[in-house]
């Protein structure tokens, strides 16, 4: 008789129960469903504006995710919240989960940092020339942790991109021109109009060199055993190592027709 007062009693309570928390429970999950359908429709939203703005397919795949996990996160903490779960205690449990995530991957949060600079500010992109202080190489692939440069020799060079976002970086094709700085020394018995002549023909008769900004030629320092002349001819950036080459060729030639001397470090030894 006891049990079946006992069971009367919990069922009582268990429907009781259940019809004041169904409505929370379904008004939970609906903001839930509610939740995930506007996520979508933003991300793809945003999706069409990055590309219509023209932002870089790896910076967008980025961002689309990094939104997505974001406004995920919020939904769910909404969701907690009609449930009736203490949300001192749900923001404690994330925040001391985070915190051990952050100090475990110290190193991988710094890439991940470094990455998300470089795909939003581009101080380079695939394709550009870059140097550091200790590598240099064609950009060949960005991802959010790492980029990895080809060399000129065809070597694969993986840098993290923490390290490229806290040190100086040289983009030697982020401009469409270049200036080739080239130092060429005479001897002081050489006549330096003549010199002068030959360079700036050389500089002339090339096609590729731009006439805007006006190449420069000076005498730019008397050395120890040379007078050196400074050249200083604008260009193309992807011309850049073709004319330098050429350039230092036909200047070895011209000088060699025209009995220009160029000296090179030499000592006399006498012997007593």
């Amino acid at each position: 008789m006891n049990i079946d007062l006992d069971f009367a009693k919990y069922k009582e309570l268990f429907i009781e129960g259940a019809i004041n928390y169904l409505p929370k429970l379904v008004l939970a999950f609906l903001v839930l469903w509610l939740g995930f359908k506007i996520i979508k429709i933003i991300i793809k939203a945003l999706h069409k504006l990055m590309i219509k703005q023209k932002i870089d397919v790896a910076a967008r795949g980025f961002l689309e995710s990094l939104i997505s996990i974001t406004l995920k996160i919020i939904v769910f903490i909404i969701f907690a919240g009609i449930l009736g779960m203490p949300m001192t205690s749900f923001v404690a449990i994330l925040g001391a989960a985070g915190l051990a995530i952050g100090l475990s991957l110290q190193g991988s949060l710094a890439n991940f940092a470094g990455g998300v600079l470089i795909l939003l500010f581009e101080p380079f992109k695939i394709g550009d020339y870059i140097a550091t202080s200790s590598h240099s190489g064609i950009v060949e692939k960005i991802t959010i942790f790492n980029t990895t440069l080809v060399t000129l020799d065809n070597k694969n060079i993986i840098i993290p991109n923490g390290d490229l976002s806290n040190k100086e970086i040289t983009n030697y094709t982020a401009k469409k021109t270049r200036r080739i700085d080239m130092v060429f020394g005479v001897s002081y018995d050489d006549d330096l109009a003549k010199v002068r002549g030959i360079l700036e023909k050389i500089i002339k008769e090339d096609k590729r060199i731009l006439k805007d900004p006006e190449p420069m030629v000076v005498v730019g320092e008397l050395a120890d055993s040379s007078v050196n002349f400074f050249v200083r001819p604008w260009c193309k950036t992807d011309d850049y190592w073709d004319i330098k080459f050429d350039f230092i060729e036909k200047v070895k030639n011209e000088f060699d027709k025209a009995k220009i001397t160029i000296p090179y470090p030499q000592m006399d030894v006498h012997m007593k």
